[in-house]
């Protein structure tokens, strides 16, 4: 059952909420008819002659064990519904859990699941839920995607309460860069609820149903960056309210009162933090609210990712610790364990202090002695000489040369962190992956990152030009600087890394040869690369270079990337 509530794709929903700018078109009970949010687009599956053929497009009959492909094991249906069903199964060539979506080939909606599910598949992002196939094969059209057994849907995360407000911060700041990053290629959800929305167990959040989810119930839009806005500001007004925004009550939270309009998030609930409120409204766009007034409203992911990152950053709560009571002895350690006082205090009265046994005198007893003494000093000679060895074994990998990073875990760095000017992505013989995201790797947030492209059957970057020199980060730091070390936090362990300087007389290096001095050996990192520099060395630029890219999770697909990048006087 857990793995059900945090995997299976939210198709059956059918809530009434109806936003304010956008109102949605009413739906049949099973959800089939396309829903509207906006009011002039066209009903791409609502007519009845269409729904009649989504009805009669029924799949052949489907059981827990028909597998797909000679691949997709069914295990449990999660969904079934309008010609189309949702189940749990297993890859048993990568022996792993799966989610499917199957539709008739002759299903209306089903060349528009096909290219939906294909094109969020090329997006590549690890923040969706990702589109692993995507297959037109025996009159079925069938979608796999990934299935997150250890991640918990937002609904179940809000019926035990609202979210402290570092929480919220995190869900509206990460669903609103990702959704930011789709919509820069072209991709919308529409369909952005709480149930669509995952927390795995690091704190992480994770959207499902990228386009598909819109292409399952047929939904259309002339403004779709605008309505994802609109269910994003949604969210975080759930998040800090417990109540959904709106007067139906939906996903296992209740609506607003009815007749008193669309009210501020800190006007519902006491403490709620007062710039994630307005955050909120300003994405929802309450026309009169007083709390909206102040700033214009945010009508893009892209404006609302904007507006998170000016507020100020909203630290953790502490961890609180409880003074521990008071040391008390008990009856037993007193002496009176199951007796009276009186009884204790004539025992002690009463029976006589027993006469310790008398030394080890004679001959025998001193042998044993000294036996025992003899032994007792060869075993801490011994101790003694496999430490000396283990510590000189270890001064001497220390003082190795090239090695930057010492054997019980990454140096300290005591210098200054530098500031740094920009960021801009190196790929010298081709186009950027996402030139875009090269800040990322100086804002502080290990959450964001600079991720590279997929690369199928290649880790090497595809192992031919225009990628034959990997790729990586620029680091300017506005004018030559002394550095003395660098600290690299990793998108994903396993990638090739090397770190290089340019020489200080360089401007705008942008070719791998540019950069002369080599700060670090090329070699595996983990999750994060640690250079501590036993001389100081002065450039303007920093190279972080990737030669060698790490699997992605599916079957042959490699990615990497980037989180933060620190470098130190």
């Amino acid at each position: 059952m857990a793995e059900r509530s945090t995997a299976a794709v939210d198709v059956a929903d059918t809530s009434g909420e109806e936003p304010l700018t956008a109102k949605a078109g009413k739906a049949t009970d099973d959800g089939a008819k396309a829903e509207k949010v906006s009011g002039r687009e066209q009903d791409a599956a609502g007519t009845d002659e269409e729904r009649a053929e989504a009805i009669e497009a029924q799949p052949p009959e489907l059981h827990s064990g028909h597998k797909l492909a000679r691949r997709y094991r069914l295990e449990e249906c999660v969904t079934r519904l309008d010609g189309f069903s949702s189940w749990r199964a297993v890859d048993e060539k990568l022996r792993r859990a799966v989610g499917v979506h199957i539709l008739p080939a002759d299903h209306p909606r089903g060349r528009p699941v096909l290219s939906a599910a294909r094109s969020s598949a090329l997006l590549g992002d690890p923040r969706f839920v990702q589109v692993l196939d995507a297959v037109e094969e025996n009159d079925l059209v069938y979608v796999v995607h990934e299935w997150l057994p250890d991640a918990t849907e937002l609904t179940t995360v809000l019926a035990n309460g609202p979210l402290e407000p570092h929480d919220a911060y995190q869900l509206v700041s990460q669903v609103s860069q990702a959704m930011a990053a789709a919509h820069r290629e072209g991709l919308s959800h529409l369909r952005i609820t709480p149930g669509s929305v995952l927390r795995t167990e690091s704190g992480q959040y994770r959207i499902r149903g990228l386009a598909v989810m819109a292409a399952l119930r047929g939904i259309t839009c002339e403004s779709p960056q605008r309505a994802d806005t609109e269910a994003i500001g949604a969210l975080l007004y759930a998040a800090l309210t417990q109540r959904w925004p709106y007067e139906n009550d939906a996903h296992g939270l209740t609506g607003l009162p009815k007749g008193v309009g669309l009210i501020a998030p800190d006007q519902v609930r006491a403490g709620v933090h007062r710039g994630l409120s307005e955050l909120a409204m300003r994405a929802l766009i309450n026309d009169g609210a007083t709390a909206s007034r102040q700033e214009p409203p945010c009508t893009t992911p892209e404006e609302l990712a904007k507006a998170v990152a000016a507020m100020p950053r909203i630290r953790p709560p502490e961890t609180a610790f409880s003074t521990p009571p008071p040391y008390q002895r008990t009856g037993y350690q007193q002496g009176s364990y199951r007796q009276s006082s009186g009884a204790a205090q004539a025992s002690r009265v009463t029976q006589p202090v027993p006469t310790p046994p008398p030394p080890l005198q004679s001959r025998t007893g001193r042998a044993l002695k000294w036996s025992v003494s003899a032994l007792l000093i060869a075993a801490l000679g011994l101790g003694s000489w496999q430490l000396a060895d283990t510590l000189l074994k270890r001064e001497k990998d220390q003082d190795a040369p090239g090695n930057s990073q010492p054997a019980g875990g990454p140096k300290k760095h005591t210098g200054k962190a530098l500031s740094v000017k920009g960021a801009t992505e190196f790929s010298p013989l081709a186009e950027p992956f996402s030139e875009d995201e090269a800040r990322n790797v100086m804002d502080g947030s290990p959450s964001t990152a600079w991720v590279t492209g997929k690369f199928l059957g290649w880790p090497n970057f595809g192992n031919l030009p225009p990628r034959a020199d990997g790729s990586g980060i620029i680091i300017d730091l506005g004018s030559v600087k002394d550095i003395s070390g660098i600290q690299v936090t990793m998108y994903r362990p396993g990638q090739t890394v090397e770190i290089r300087a340019a020489a200080p007389s360089a401007a705008d290096p942008t070719a791998l040869g540019d950069f002369s001095q080599r700060l670090s050996k090329l070699g595996k990192s983990g999750d994060k690369l640690d250079v501590k520099l036993d001389q100081s060395v002065k450039s303007r630029y920093v190279l972080v270079h990737i030669t060698k890219l790490p699997p992605d999770g599916t079957s042959d697909g490699f990615r990497g990337g980037i989180s933060e990048i620190k470098i130190f006087s």
